[in-house]
């Protein structure tokens, strides 16, 4: 085998293009911040991630949307700093995303604490749940590089 031919580079897939431009959308969300968020313990400082892809019915979209502005004032108010919710507009009709910054895994797990304790954020998942919009739910975490 000869290592000086030149080798075909891999087209990325449009996952890799999604998560490539969500990572880029979090490092600027969190350089930037988000004008009226409540100040977070300790530093302050993003360091993580949490990217959301919804596969959503796509008959059901306006109750995603609904969905996904009620945790507007949520989730700040669990601790969380809301990067954005993001509905299909051109191409694939049944995907959306929700990004949302955190200091750290552990500042998530008392995210995820208070979410199970505020009335509205369990008014929220029971919508969902009723209206059966969300078809499956990923989360992946991404680290803040730059």
């Amino acid at each position: 085998m000869n290592t000086d031919e030149p080798t075909e580079l891999q087209q990325p897939t449009r996952r890799d293009a999604i998560m490539t431009l969500a990572a880029a959308g979090v490092a600027w969300g969190v350089a930037v911040g988000q004008p009226g968020a409540p100040a977070k313990q300790g530093t302050g400082q993003m360091s993580i991630a949490c990217f959301i892809r919804y596969q959503i019915d796509p008959f059901q979209r306006e109750a995603f949307q609904k969905y996904a502005e009620t945790w507007r004032t949520i989730i700040p108010r669990c601790g969380g700093r809301l990067l954005g919710y993001f509905l299909p507009l051109e191409g694939t009709n049944d995907i959306g995303w929700g990004l949302i910054a955190f200091e750290s895994l552990a500042a998530y797990e008392t995210y995820r604490a208070r979410l199970r304790q505020d009335p509205d954020a369990r008014a929220n998942f029971a919508y969902s749940q009723s209206k059966r919009f969300v078809i499956r739910e990923e989360r992946t975490f991404l680290e803040v590089v730059g």
